[in-house]
C-alpha cells in the first residue's frame, strides 16, 4: 500500500514538474525526462526511509548528491566533446518553436502549451 501511495505522489509530482519546467523556467524538455527521471527519481530516493527503517534521509541525500555530481561531470564531458565535434545548438527558429515540434512533429504535452 505504501509503495502505491509513493508512486501516486510521484505521478502528481511529475505533472507539476513538467508545468514548472515548461511555463515557469521555460526549459524545453520535449520528452519530460528531467521531470520523470530527475525530479520524480529524487522523490523516489527520498521516500525510501518511509518504507525501510534501516534507511536514513541523510544517507539518501548523500546518495542523491553523489548521483548528481556523477551525472553532471559525465554530462559536461560529453557536452564539451559534442560541442567541439559537431555542435549542439539548434537554429533560433527551432528553439522558439520548440525542439519537440521540429524533431518529433508534435507537442510533447499539448495541454500545457502557453502560446
Amino acid at each position: 500500500l505504501v509503495a502505491t501511495l509513493i508512486g501516486a505522489v510521484g505521478g502528481m509530482i511529475v505533472v507539476v514538474s513538467i508545468v514548472v519546467l515548461d511555463r515557469e523556467l521555460r526549459i524545453d524538455d520535449p520528452v519530460g525526462a528531467i521531470s520523470v527521471h530527475g525530479v520524480v527519481g529524487l522523490w523516489g530516493l527520498l521516500a525510501v526511509p518511509l518504507t525501510n527503517s534501516d534507511a536514513s534521509i541523510v544517507g539518501q541525500l548523500v546518495g542523491a548528491g553523489t548521483i548528481f555530481v556523477w551525472v553532471f561531470v559525465t554530462s559536461l564531458i560529453l557536452w564539451i566533446a559534442l560541442r567541439e565535434s559537431m555542435g549542439i545548438r539548434v537554429s533560433l527558429e527551432e528553439e522558439e518553436d520548440g525542439v519537440d515540434i521540429t524533431e518529433c512533429g508534435l507537442e510533447a504535452y499539448p495541454e500545457f502549451v502557453t502560446k
